[in-house]
């Protein structure tokens, strides 16, 4: 499952002149690693979680997007996922809802963290208990059996959050900090890394 970032849309995954991941892993698996499927869908601006407002792009991803792939013939019995900005912070938590029984891996890049809700992007959450409810902090347990990748550029604004998030695992992920801004030109460099990755948590 690949989750977008704010501003973007299921396409951005696959737009030659944004990710470009399809690409990314075409020669991936030319080199020898497991191939797997890339899927994408449109979670609006809302974080990947459920809003007072009603909608839960985080459940239509569980209970309907997922259940849908599957009636198209993919196996989906296992999944990983793959976000980045707003979506990293959505693959963290999505990947901890499902659990190790169905997901695989995670990777997260540039993942939307903050400490507080005070420090929060408008409209990221709809108050403090909702920051609260939704965090990802102080539940890095709930990736336990989850192989989790997590690089952030060392300029960008989510570092600090994301660096004391990562020093939150009894095991450390996979990934770390690397020279680099919170922009497209990080995440397509760190995108092979990453689908790398994700096809090695797949492989028999």
């Amino acid at each position: 499952m690949v989750l977008h970032g704010r501003g973007n849309n299921h396409a951005s995954a696959f737009d030659r002149n944004y990710l470009g991941l399809d690409r990314f892993l075409a020669a991936s698996v030319r080199a020898g690693g497991t191939p797997f499927a890339l899927a994408s869908v449109d979670g609006g601006e809302t974080y990947w979680h459920e809003r007072d407002g009603g909608e839960d792009a985080g459940a239509m991803v569980v209970d309907e997007f997922i259940p849908m792939l599957a009636e198209h013939g993919l196996d989906t019995r296992r999944v990983g996922f793959l976000g980045w900005s707003m979506g990293g912070y959505g693959a963290l938590a999505l990947a901890g809802r499902l659990g190790p029984a169905r997901a695989v891996a995670v990777a997260a890049e540039s993942p939307a963290l903050w400490h507080d809700f005070a420090d929060s992007a408008p409209g990221a959450f709809d108050s403090p208990s909702d920051f609260i409810d939704a965090t990802v902090f102080g539940r890095q347990n709930a990736l336990d059996g989850i192989k989790v990748r997590i690089d952030c550029g060392e300029g960008d604004p989510f570092y600090a959050a994301t660096r004391d998030y990562v020093e939150g695992f009894t095991l450390p992920p996979s990934g770390g900090f690397q020279p680099g801004e919170h922009d497209v030109g990080y995440w397509r460099r760190m995108a092979p890394d990453q689908l790398h990755f994700l096809g090695r948590a797949f492989a028999p």
